[in-house]
């Protein structure tokens, strides 16, 4: 008979088990999983594109 090789359970294992589970709490608690790399803009910081983006629907023509 042929001997079956046993699984181990490497630390890799370990970490993927246990990412999949908190993404899953995550989307449970808020609906949506969550962006924790994205960095906070203030709103407090002058930028000139954000107000020139308002402001193309007020041209008497368009170029799109």
């Amino acid at each position: 008979m042929k001997s079956k090789k046993k699984k181990s359970f490497t630390l890799d294992d370990y970490v993927k088990a246990n990412r999949k589970a908190s993404r899953e709490a995550e989307i449970e608690a808020y609906g949506h999983p969550i962006c924790h790399a994205r960095i906070h803009k203030s709103k407090k910081i002058y930028s000139r594109k954000r107000m020139k983006a308002g402001r193309l629907d007020d041209l008497p023509f368009s170029f799109a």
